[in-house]
């Protein structure tokens, strides 16, 4: 899955907003709690913890990409061969950014096709909804 917006925020700025869970739960997650460093594991929690989802750090290179494996099963460490790879990759672009946002992995996660089916429309629509917010939100950020 590939989506690609342009938000009127420095790269530097946006960075920030994908990375940092003071940020990302202005925009995507109810909550978010870990250290944008490679190999950290943490999670995001959506309303009363009634949906966490445990995430890995994977890449963390300043101002220009930031990727973490989510979405492993039930009681399993997101890593390489149990999880989807989200990769959000900045450039800048006259006063703003380029937000490229890949998930990958979905073939690999074993599912039945109906099951991969759902699971990739919903992502689908999730950043549908929280990409806008996110390129509303940074765009605030730079007028604060």
């Amino acid at each position: 899955m590939e989506r690609e917006i342009r938000i009127d925020a420095a790269p530097e700025v946006v960075f920030d907003v994908v990375s940092r869970p003071e940020h990302i739960k202005m925009w995507w997650a109810d909550d978010a709690s870990f250290k944008p460093v490679p190999g950290e594991v943490g999670e995001l929690t959506w309303g009363d913890r009634s949906k966490v989802a445990p995430l890995t750090v994977v890449e963390v290179d300043p101002p220009r990409k930031f990727a973490f494996y989510w979405v492993a099963p039930d009681g399993q460490t997101p890593a390489a061969d149990n999880a989807l790879l989200a990769t959000f990759e900045l450039e800048a672009s006259g006063d703003g950014t380029i937000l490229r946002l890949t998930e990958s992995g979905w073939r690999d996660k074993g599912w039945e096709p109906d099951v991969l089916e759902e699971a990739f429309h919903d992502h689908e629509r999730g950043w549908d909804l929280f990409l806008p917010r996110l390129q509303r939100y940074a765009a605030s950020v730079v007028t604060r």
